[in-house]
């Protein structure tokens, strides 16, 4: 999965893919336009699936997603799989499903997807300037020199998350936890046997992370503002003035 907009490190995982034989499916749906060593999310690993959702980087006015693939077996079965599994009409040849996407959708989609790169470097501008006003304040996500991060999400960590995001809420300011239980702890994966404990770094990360407002039509205002709020809500050792911030703009 390219979580939150930036790549996994894709070399490692599709190398021991090929040693074994597994095909590698890449979960790109925060990643559209993501870059991994020059090439781009969707293309690294055998298939790759992307979500239209109206919330994601490229959204349509309702649900949808792609697979993408350069191999015409998978391209097939992708292509009955959608379509309860026929071959041709009234043929069904496999248990499919209904996942056709509607024509609007697919028109809303052509005519944004020509402003996808205005709006990812957008993204990609906010986020340097929250890091810039954020840091020293809370640990901001950090790109890797090998991929170009889309920023879906900007999410930080805070040790005392709740705090933050009353002391946000209070002032008008939405944020969002992204996956605030570990897979492992969920009641429908009890059955794999695992407890608190068994990953702590998940826990720590799902116990830290929050979402700070991202999207292109952001404004250097509005982020500073958010910044001043984050940062006037930590330990006072870190705090950052507002004169540092209006520094960094």
């Amino acid at each position: 999965m390219h979580l939150y907009g930036q790549t996994a490190d894709m070399d490692p995982i599709v190398q021991a893919a090929r040693r074994h034989g597994l095909a590698v499916i890449e979960d790109a749906c925060q990643a559209h336009g993501a870059e991994y060593e020059g090439r781009r999310a969707g293309s690294l690993g055998d298939l790759g699936c992307f979500s239209f959702y109206p919330g994601k980087n490229l959204g349509a006015y309702g649900e949808g997603g792609a697979v993408v693939t350069s191999n015409a077996e998978f391209a097939s079965k992708i292509r009955m799989l959608r379509d309860w599994g026929q071959k041709t009409k009234y043929h069904h040849v496999l248990k499919g499903f209904n996942c056709r996407l509607d024509g609007i959708q697919g028109a809303i989609l052509g005519v944004k997807l020509k402003y996808l790169e205005q709006w990812t470097e957008s993204r990609r501008s906010h986020a340097a300037l929250y890091g810039r006003l954020l840091a020293g304040a809370v640990v901001t996500p950090e790109a890797r020199a090998d991929s170009r991060h889309v920023y879906h999400v900007y999410a930080i960590r805070s040790r005392d998350r709740a705090k933050l995001q009353s002391e946000l809420t209070s002032q008008g300011i939405q944020s969002g936890i992204h996956y605030p239980i570990p897979v492992h702890l969920m009641e429908a994966y009890r059955d794999l046997g695992y407890s608190e404990g068994s990953f702590p770094e998940a826990e720590k990360a799902a116990r830290e992370v929050l979402s700070l407002p991202m999207y292109p039509e952001l404004r250097d205002e509005q982020i500073r503002r958010v910044a001043l709020a984050v940062a006037a809500a930590q330990e006072p050792t870190i705090r950052v003035t507002e004169q540092e911030v209006l520094a960094c703009l």
